[in-house]
């Protein structure tokens, strides 16, 4: 059997590099010279130069080799999913069984990736794989855990399996909202946590907003159908301290950069990959507005990244809300 990966970034590399201990391993890349690398040298120079991957993964940059396989793991970045499904017309079949590594929102439609793929067609089977996993840590073997979410348990069960490993733990979940959703929002707030590390702020502050933020997304997610246990789980709490709170982090990282002072426009420059978690604050903003869902934590960071305010009047505007019951 052979499994396809959209897409060639860090996380989609660390995956088929795992992939490959038990099958052979087909992943598209638009980049020539990524192509190149790993038919040649085994190597994803862009992203793991230092990790010389597995000799049955193989690359390309043709789609209709890539929908051949029944398995099909999504590592495309959020904004662009629909882009490269509109290249894939008629590829989509109803035997095709997407796994999904991306997380956010779409932009345009706020829709999640699962209801994007659906958009192509509606019979797709679709898995979302989602929890506190660096592709730094998952090439070098080290402990990770994290949950296969679908509508069919039966489905999520079985991806499950094709993915576990002595260093890789999967727990299976029928709750494919709460997943998604959890895995979404927590890049908002993992932004939200650096920019208060990069104003100066100290260990208080980011407990705060962890606790505050976790509050935030269960108040949202559940309003959508997500099961409150979601995102008390990987998905959600273990997927945002990860993201919060660690150097591989590039959501993190970024708000770092912004609380320093850093311009959005300089930001790419900085981070050479996608911060998911600004075009994700401008969706989750717009829904909650529609909802009339309270969301002060995202409001502030959806304020400095689109309305250019400063960073320390929001923290301000935050501390001297009115002040109420903790529940």
């Amino acid at each position: 059997m052979t499994i396809s990966i959209l897409g060639a970034g860090s996380w989609s590399t660390a995956i088929a590099d795992l992939l490959a201990e038990r099958e052979d391993v087909l992943i598209y890349a638009r980049d020539e010279k990524v192509v190149s690398s790993i038919n040649n040298d085994h190597i994803n120079t862009k992203y793991f130069p230092d990790n010389e991957l597995r000799k049955n993964i193989r690359a390309t940059n043709n789609l209709k080799e890539i929908f051949k396989n029944k398995y099909i793991v999504n590592g495309i970045p959020t904004q662009q999913v629909r882009n490269v499904l509109k290249q894939c017309e008629g590829l989509l079949s109803d035997d095709k069984i997407i796994i999904n590594l991306s997380k956010g929102l779409e932009l345009s439609s706020h829709k999640r990736i699962s209801e994007i793929f659906k958009d192509f067609n509606p019979k797709i089977s679709f898995v979302a794989l989602s929890g506190p996993s660096h592709a730094e840590e998952v090439i070098k073997k080290m402990p990770t855990t994290i949950v296969s979410a679908s509508e069919d348990m039966s489905l999520s069960e079985e991806i499950q399996k094709l993915f576990v490993r002595d260093y890789f733990r999967v727990y299976s979940s029928n709750d494919l909202i709460g997943v998604e959703l959890g895995g979404a929002i927590k890049n908002i707030l993992a932004f939200g946590i650096g920019m208060a590390q990069g104003l100066g702020y100290g260990d208080n502050a980011k407990a705060a907003l962890i606790t505050r933020g976790i509050h935030e997304m269960s108040r949202f997610a559940c309003e959508f159908g997500a099961e409150f246990k979601t995102i008390n789980g990987l998905a959600g709490v273990g997927d945002l301290i990860v993201t919060a709170t660690s150097i591989h982090s590039r959501n993190n990282r970024a708000g770092i950069l912004v609380g320093q002072g850093l311009s959005l426009e300089d930001l790419n420059d900085k981070i050479k990959m996608v911060v998911e978690g600004i075009p994700t604050t401008k969706s989750v903003y717009e829904l909650a507005k529609d909802k009339n869902i309270d969301l002060p934590i995202t409001n502030e960071i959806y304020q400095v990244l689109f309305n250019n305010k400063n960073c320390n009047d929001s923290v301000n505007d935050l501390m001297n809300r009115e002040i109420k019951s903790e529940f």
